[in-house]
């Protein structure tokens, strides 16, 4: 079941008018397929920060388009820890996971006041059999799914703390950038354990590493603000991995 103090508006979405639309819709839609989708986004719902969009275990039923807001994915590990998979932005889907085994494989929750446009999978299957460019669509959104996990591995598989967190500021920054943002100046909505989680390092490292790349004029830290002051010095200890492992 989904969490009970989840509140639902029944709204109307206008697709075309969403600031998101570049980022959630596949160019090349006729106004007669916008309208399909349109008909097909008919709800919005309102996640409460802390609240779960989704718990692991829950039936599959729907994908979810972020407006507006932040989430965090976990699973929980045999022992009881949990582990961070992923954060989720404006412009992109959440609950693919739910597809192969039509059951959520983690929790989803809102790490700020969230909204989100749902999509019911059956009736999205039912309009992209009839609309080759949606279709195409989820099929690109579910292999840059596949590959941001395969960049999650190299991460946690390869890299040393420094490379790793450098690699998961220059990503925030590029996504904040594909949504009008600023690239260089945003406030990180995760705490920093979360981030250690997801990265597979200790808060202490966490720290200490953004603590050392404030140092060295890489970054200024002011709580959660971060402003990425020297972005080629960030590319040039991702790039220091990559040349020690040719």
């Amino acid at each position: 079941m989904n969490a009970p103090n989840l509140s639902v508006s029944h709204l109307k979405i206008a697709c075309a008018s969403c600031n998101m639309r570049e980022l959630c819709l596949p160019f090349g839609l006729s106004s007669g397929d916008l309208e399909r989708l349109e008909a097909l986004v008919s709800t919005r719902k309102k996640i409460r920060r802390g609240d779960s969009l989704f718990r692991a275990g829950d039936k599959f039923k729907s994908l979810y388009a972020v407006r507006v807001g932040f989430l965090k994915s976990t699973v929980v590990s045999t022992d009881g820890r949990e582990q961070v998979t992923g954060f989720h932005m404006a412009g992109e889907l959440v609950g693919l996971d739910g597809i192969s085994s039509e059951a959520h494989a983690c929790e989803t929750v809102a790490l700020e006041d969230t909204d989100v446009c749902v999509i019911p999978y059956e009736r999205l299957e039912e309009v992209a059999s009839s609309v080759p460019t949606l279709r195409n669509h989820f099929h690109k959104v579910m292999s840059r799914e596949i590959v941001r996990e395969h960049g999650v591995m190299l991460l946690l598989g390869t890299m040393h703390a420094e490379e790793r967190l450098s690699a998961f500021l220059l990503n925030l920054s590029q996504r904040f950038e594909a949504r009008g943002y600023s690239r260089s100046d945003f406030v990180l909505r995760m705490t920093r354990a979360e981030i250690g989680s997801y990265l597979g390092l200790k808060l202490e490292t966490v720290s200490r590493a953004l603590s050392r790349f404030a140092q060295d004029g890489l970054i200024d830290v002011n709580q959660k603000r971060i402003q990425i002051t020297d972005p080629d010095g960030l590319r040039a200890i991702v790039a220091g991995h990559v040349a020690c492992h040719k």
